[in-house]
């Protein structure tokens, strides 16, 4: 069975820094891509960051590329989130997410491609 779990949600000033973890377990990495998605209450759940886990490649989304770094470590199956600069629009729940690929090079951005969730953290930044 497959758990995405997430954690390092809360609340921080607007310039502020926070880092979320998402821990795997039940998954072969190495056929997966792992996203991060957030979601404001009543608008739709938004791409953010994705990394292929097998060759590290990386995407973001336009409006926090230069401020977010996801990153994962093998040894601690664990993807992390590294979220600087934070602005109050950045405020949401995370959702960590894993989608299957079928090369190192491939990552995903749309919901509808993903296979399992993380329960979500809120993320709260104060102007």
């Amino acid at each position: 069975q497959v758990h995405l779990v997430e954690s390092g949600g809360g609340l921080v000033q607007a310039g502020g820094s926070l880092r979320l973890s998402c821990a795997t377990s039940g998954l072969t990495e190495s056929d997966y891509a792992m996203g991060w998605f957030r979601q404001v209450s009543g608008k739709e759940r938004e791409f953010v960051a994705v990394i292929n886990w097998s060759s590290g490649y990386t995407y973001y989304a336009a409006s926090v590329k230069g401020r977010f770094t996801i990153s994962r470590d093998n040894a601690k199956n664990t993807v992390y989130l590294q979220m600087n600069s934070l602005k109050p629009e950045d405020t949401a729940v995370y959702y960590c997410s894993a989608a299957p690929v079928h090369s190192r090079w491939a990552v995903y951005t749309s919901d509808t491609e993903v296979e399992y969730w993380g329960q979500g953290t809120q993320v709260t930044v104060s102007s």
